[in-house]
């Protein structure tokens, strides 16, 4: 019975942390990179941090290429992936146009890893340790990063349009997007919290600040202000607002206590605490609110599952010597 018991503890694990991929035998695991790479988390962190301290979006930025990358296809690095061939890149599709930042960080990690360990490291690894790095650099909690990813050989133009959610989504829409990715309500407002970083275009507030029907747990009056101040009903549409109105630029868990109060900026911050809907993810909100630690370690859990969604690996997919494009259209 004992040992039963602890067949079952250890695939109860598995399933949590997401280890195996579901289409692969070879799992990710810790130090893949130990014999052929040791430098590489060493360079990945001093990268993101040069960049961080220039621009301290930056640390957003990175964290939202890594969502926007696992959404479709999985965590493949395809949206780092320019046109090619006959495949329109992902960065064209409306929710990354003119929004996603952060190629050129991926790009320069790229450009010194190759240097230190040839053909050795995927961009995908690079993408999800720069992630991790980015949280940490901004006062979030660290984790452990299993690594094996390989790159994809192709894009999905039509994925990044329909799977990434949209800042005007419904609660509905976003708990179908999550189901989508095998992500559950806890992983979506835990990820949710990733909104305590960075900036938002006005263009994608504007409906949330002069919509009529205003359904949501709280209203402040002087925030919509505010906001309606920097963001008119047409015109300047990439006028930025912090996401996090109190600590921008710190991982942290005020968003939560900013949407109880009627502070959140998009309206798919304010519908995790709408009266109406579901309690349970209100629940998981006033909790974060209250415990910046219990934020942090569901957090670390919902992005450590996040990135191992359809992941390639063993001979699944390439280790790209350009992050741009698939080795077969590299010179």
């Amino acid at each position: 019975m004992k040992s039963m018991q602890v067949a079952l503890m250890f695939v109860l694990v598995l399933t949590i942390v997401g280890i195996r991929n579901s289409s692969s035998d070879s799992p990710l695991v810790l130090d893949y990179y130990k014999e052929t790479c040791p430098e590489l988390e060493d360079i990945v962190q001093r990268i993101v941090e040069i960049a961080v301290l220039k621009d301290p979006r930056m640390a957003a930025s990175l964290l939202r290429l890594h969502f926007h990358d696992c959404f479709v296809m999985g965590c493949d690095a395809s949206v780092l992936l320019d046109d090619f061939g006959n495949v329109l890149s992902e960065k064209q599709a409306g929710p990354n146009l003119n929004s996603l930042r952060g190629f050129e960080v991926i790009d320069e990690i790229k450009y010194i890893v190759e240097e230190a360990c040839p053909a050795t490291v995927s961009c995908a690894d690079i993408l999800t340790i720069a992630a991790r790095d980015s949280v940490v650099l901004r006062g979030g909690p660290t984790w452990d990063v299993h690594l094996g990813r390989k790159d994809s050989l192709t894009a999905s133009f039509s994925g990044a349009k329909q799977f990434i959610p949209a800042p005007n989504s419904t609660l509905d829409i976003l708990i179908a997007n999550f189901q989508q990715q095998g992500l559950d309500t806890g992983d979506l407002v835990a990820l949710s919290g990733s909104h305590t970083l960075g900036k938002a275009r006005c263009l994608s507030f504007r409906q949330r600040i002069y919509t009529n029907d205003y359904g949501y747990y709280e209203r402040d009056d002087e925030y919509l202000s505010a906001l309606r101040s920097l963001c008119p009903r047409s015109g300047r549409n990439n006028a930025l607002a912090p996401l996090d109105l109190i600590t921008p630029a710190r991982f942290d868990n005020h968003y939560f206590t900013n949407i109880i109060e009627g502070r959140g900026l998009l309206i798919s911050d304010n519908v995790l605490v709408d009266q109406d809907l579901q309690w349970e993810i209100r629940e998981h909100v006033f909790a974060y609110a209250s415990s910046q630690e219990h934020f942090f370690d569901s957090f670390v859990n919902s992005m450590i599952k996040m990135g191992n969604i359809n992941v390639l690996t063993g001979d699944e997919g390439e280790i790209r010597k350009n992050c741009r494009s698939p080795n077969s259209y590299t010179n």
